[in-house]
């Protein structure tokens, strides 16, 4: 029997990336095409998928379903011929949602911030111990060997966007609601919007909702869900389970008890930084434990997590200078890494950051400015404006004005279109000065969800031609 043949338009995307391992896993004949080379579509072809770079309409010859990311504009000459082919044609998350129904256990983990890590905790508590699970994460997790996976069991987990109202694509058995915040407001509009929108996701799910009593706002989603099991996790003792006793012994390393109805679970070691990680990682209990997993697999499984793919991701160290890279994009994680970076014993934190979005830079400017107000250096890249042009009249000027003693390197402000040759020069710029003033005892740490890693590996290679050669 022929296998049927899956053509993904922007196959390299960090939510297509997943899709095409379970896909391939599963035994379906995939092709894709993207427009950037990338370490992500280089593992796309070493799993044996013919990859086409530039979208052309000929690339969707043979396929009997097409795919295609949110981001792919609807001049794309593929997707134009997607549609005119009488093929059917779906956009990503609804393929997504095909597959979250595959299973009588999925976990949708959902949240402005902390999604990745997470679902990342998850997957490696039940993988770790021995559970053959499916798994869709948006940052690579080197125990499944990238950021999908296709297992046996009932069991999957999958990260829950809730940009656009994806996430009510899903089929959610068991939520986990982290916390919910101001955050794509050029969609929602308000916070309020916002949260109805998480009602609306927790309604869907068929088993549990697991979600964070210590968030008014996420509580607020909850009001009024029932027909479904609802177990809370918080900072405190009125939370199903909370953590107690936490100690930081070291940079990276905190120790916690887990607590369940004031009863003392055991001790829990994280690898990974920061009291947020603390309370994703009693999240992540939580949800283990709802199916079947013992509380001696939890603690295991914690304690073998190092963190997702760019996620305080360490990159390298160089002449004393430690290198981290960080998806960190919204106010709110911004603070929490940055004050987790700033408790550590570096000489000086200097964060390099790439605004991602005119809209979101424009209407969180001063809480942006709050947060890369902590560390001892901000450099602040241009903005990336992904799917938006610059209505906002927005650049990175106007944020780091508002920084103390910021640096930013800013694109021509009359000419605001970024070609591929200026964000080149921009990185390259941010790179030098990042080099000529960064000494031993330093931590150098890029932020952002868009191309910024590029700029720490251009600062890796840059440092290792000056000190090891």
């Amino acid at each position: 029997m022929k296998k049927k043949h899956i053509h993904f338009i922007g196959i390299g995307g960090s939510g297509m990336y997943p899709l095409a391992q379970i896909l391939h896993s599963r035994g379906f004949y995939l092709t894709g095409s993207d427009n950037n080379e990338t370490e992500t579509l280089q593992a796309v072809r070493d799993m044996g998928i013919p990859v086409y770079l530039g979208q052309r309409a000929e690339n969707i010859e043979g396929a009997d379903l097409i795919v295609h990311t949110a981001a792919i504009m609807a001049d794309n000459p593929e997707l134009i011929a997607a549609k005119a082919s009488g093929v059917p044609v779906l956009e990503r998350s609804e393929l997504l949602g095909i597959v979250t129904s595959w299973f009588d256990n999925a976990i949708c983990v959902a949240g402005t911030h902390g999604k990745t890590t997470t679902t990342s905790m998850i997957t490696q508590i039940i993988y770790t111990a021995g559970i053959d699970l499916s798994a869709f994460i948006g940052g690579k997790l080197p125990c499944i060997h990238g950021s999908g996976r296709y297992g046996s069991s009932d069991i999957m987990t999958c990260e829950a966007c809730e940009f656009v109202d994806t996430f009510l694509k899903l089929y959610p058995d068991i939520a986990v609601l982290l916390n919910i915040d101001a955050d794509h407001l050029d969609y929602f509009g308000t916070v309020d919007n916002i949260i109805a929108s998480f009602h609306k996701f927790a309604a869907r799910t068929t088993k549990a909702v697991i979600y964070n009593g210590s968030d008014g706002n996420t509580c607020r989603a909850m009001d009024g869900i029932s027909g479904k099991e609802r177990i809370t996790f918080g900072n405190t003792s009125d939370c199903d389970y909370y953590p107690t006793d936490i100690r930081h012994v070291s940079g990276m390393e905190t120790h916690f008890h887990l607590m369940h109805h004031n009863t003392d679970l055991g001790e829990i070691v994280l690898h990974v930084a920061g009291e947020h990680n603390v309370l994703n990682a009693t999240a992540a209990a939580a949800a283990a434990m709802y199916v079947g997993v013992s509380f001696e697999n939890v603690a295991k499984g914690l304690s073998e997590f190092r963190g997702a793919g760019r996620r305080f991701e360490k990159k390298g160290e160089v002449n004393g200078i430690t290198l981290v890279d960080d998806y960190a994009h919204h106010p709110t994680e911004l603070t929490a890494t940055l004050k987790a970076a700033m408790a550590m014993p570096f000489r000086k934190v200097w964060a390099v950051f790439q605004p991602f979005t005119f809209s979101r830079t424009a209407m969180l400017l001063d809480e942006f400015a709050q947060a890369l107000s902590i560390p001892d250096c901000t450099i602040l890249t241009d903005i990336m404006g992904s799917r938006e042009k610059n209505t906002y009249n927005i650049f990175s000027r106007q944020l780091g004005e508002k920084i103390p003693g910021a640096i930013w390197f800013p694109q021509d402000e009359s000419n605001p279109e970024t070609t591929d040759t200026r964000k080149y020069e921009n990185f390259k710029q941010v790179c030098q000065y990042v080099c000529d003033h960064a000494s031993a005892g330093d931590l150098v740490i890029t932020l952002g969800c868009g191309d910024v890693n590029k700029v720490n590996k251009m600062i890796l290679q840059e440092l290792q031609k000056r000190y090891e050669m």
